[in-house]
This record gives structure tokens, C-alpha cells and sequence, in this order.
């Protein structure tokens, strides 16, 4: 079936990195389309399937208040005729005040036209665009991302099968925040750490010494089990709900043993289950 993907969220949470990301995958872009239009536009691409195999759109703040607010029917009546996924991009309020600040840009809402301040702009955006997030299959959290993260995490996404749920990874360090686009936190500050083993630090979750430290941790063991169980458990529930994508996020104090090593068992668990996963690492990429 057709594709048609929905880039939408928050100004400055890097929808325009991830329209050039899709534009490099091959995917027919179009950007700041009105919501008024998209029925139209759907219309159009359906009478050259060829021509549009895979079609991307971004839709933002600048469409009518009162198309966004009937963004969820818009949605709803395209998934009659398409195979339509909406991806939500939302970074913290800090993370987004301090990006227009470095590009001096602003904000859609900060204009001569609307006269709001930055953090009144902001927390407004915020409010208009609930219903659209309110049906978005993924919402991306971008606070902690940098462009070619972000990047590569799209493209992953966009390689997924579509035919079934795919349970999105991700490891984390709770002292840069927990992220928000999760569906289920799980932490692991709880079980031994090899940061404190001198030999061990250098290292992270994905190398052998580390890995043979955690194998002969029976909490470590234990606490593998019971996750593996109850993802599994679970994402067959939102399977059956029509979720197109689910979130784990697991923790820890620094993002680069304890949460790495079990993001990347339950990766390896999942795919001897045939669920489609992907594993990333928040931390890991981090060059700061």
C-alpha cells in the first residue's frame, strides 16, 4: 500500500532534519502543507501510486487553528485509502528556548503578527498541537538528539516493517532526564555497577568484560527475565490495539552499562521471538 508519512511536532524539535533525512531515503517531500489540504493532496498522490510510492509531509504550526484542532478525523479518513503514519517531534521547553536562542530564528507564534514572547509561544504551540499528538504513532523526544542522531534514528524507523508493532529500544542516563516519549521506564540503578570496578569503566554494555561481569550477576539475571516476560507480554496487548509502535526505555545512573547491556538482551530476546525491535543508545553517541 501507498505510503504516506506525517512529520509534525513542536518548532524547533527538528522536523526540518528529518523532511532532508526522508528527501535522502528516497521519500517524496513535501513541507508545511495545511491540514485543510491533506485530504486533496492524498487525492492526488493516489492517481500515480508509481510516481509516489512513498510520499512524506510536514505539518506545523502554521496551518489554521482550526484545522489542527481536526487533525484526529483528517488522520482517521486517509487511513481509509493509505497507509498513513504521523510521527510527533517534542523536546523539552529549555531544550527549545535555548536552540532559538543559538539560531536567533523565531518562533512561528513570536512574529510581528502574533507578538507572543518566546515562552508564551512555546507553552501556546504546545496547547494547539495536543490534538495532533493525541493520534501521532510515534512521538520522538528530541531534547537530548543531535542532527545526525536524529537522523539515524528515522532512518531505522522508516526501514521497519509496517506490518506489525515495532518495540523501540532505548538506553538512557537518568542524570540527563528521563525521556518522555517512552511507554514504559524501567530502572536498573538497582543492580551491581560496573562503573566501580576500575578495569570495568573504560568499557560499556555492549563489550565482552562487562558482559561476562553482568552474566555472573544473578540479580542481573533475574531482573533480564522479568523484563524480557513482561515486554513480551505486553506488546502482544498493543499489538492487538493497532499500535504501530511501542517505546522501552531503560536506565541507568550513567546510560553506558547496566541500561546498555539490558537494551541490547532484550533486543537480541525480542528478535528470537520474531517482534521487530530496534535498540538505541542515547548516551552511547554522545562525543561531549
Amino acid at each position: 500500500m501507498q505510503q504516506l508519512v506525517i512529520i509534525t511536532g513542536l518548532s524547533g524539535s527538528g522536523k526540518t532534519i528529518v523532511l532532508r533525512a526522508l528527501e535522502d531515503m528516497e521519500y517524496y517531500c513535501v513541507d508545511n502543507l495545511p491540514v485543510s489540504m491533506l485530504s486533496e493532496f492524498a487525492d492526488h498522490i493516489n492517481e500515480d501510486v508509481n510516481f509516489y510510492p512513498k510520499v512524506c509531509v510536514g505539518v506545523d504550526i502554521r496551518s489554521q487553528q482550526k484545522a489542527l484542532s481536526h487533525f484526529p478525523e483528517t488522520v482517521k479518513a486517509l487511513k481509509n485509502q493509505l497507509h498513513v503514519r504521523v510521527v510527533f517531534l517534542s523536546a523539552a521547553e529549555k531544550v527549545l528556548m535555548t536552540r532559538y536562542s543559538e539560531t536567533r530564528r523565531r518562533h512561528p507564534l513570536s512574529t510581528a503578527q502574533h507578538n507572543y514572547s518566546l515562552t508564551e509561544a512555546i507553552r501556546l504551540e504546545t496547547k494547539l498541537m495536543a490534538p495532533v499528538k493525541e493520534v501521532a504513532d510515534l512521538i520522538i523526544d528530541t531534547s537530548h538528539l543531535k542532527a545526525q542522531q536524529l537522523k539515524q534514528h528515522i532512518w531505522q524507523i522508516m526501514n521497519q516493517s509496517n506490518q506489525k508493532v515495532t518495540v523501540i529500544i532505548k538506553s538512557f542516563a537518568f542524570k540527563r532526564g528521563v525521556p518522555f516519549d517512552a511507554d514504559f521506564v524501567f530502572d536498573a540503578r538497582c543492580l551491581p555497577n560496573p562503573y566501580w570496578e576500575k578495569e570495568l569503566r573504560p568499557f560499556t554494555g555492549q563489550d565482552k568484560p562487562v558482559i561476562q561481569f553482568f552474566s555472573q550477576q544473578p540479580l542481573v539475571d533475574e531482573y533480564l527475565t522479568d523484563l524480557c516476560a513482561f515486554s513480551k507480554k505486553w506488546i502482544n496487548k498493543f499489538e492487538v490495539n493497532d499500535r504501530s509502535y511501542i517505546t522501552v526505555a531503560i536506565g541507568c545512573t550513567g546510560g553506558r552499562h547496566r541500561s546498555v547491556y539490558l537494551a541490547e538482551a532484550l533486543h537480541t530476546y525480542l528478535q528470537k521471538k520474531n517482534v521487530h525491535n530496534m535498540v538505541l543508545h542515547r548516551e552511547m553517541d554522545q562525543n561531549d
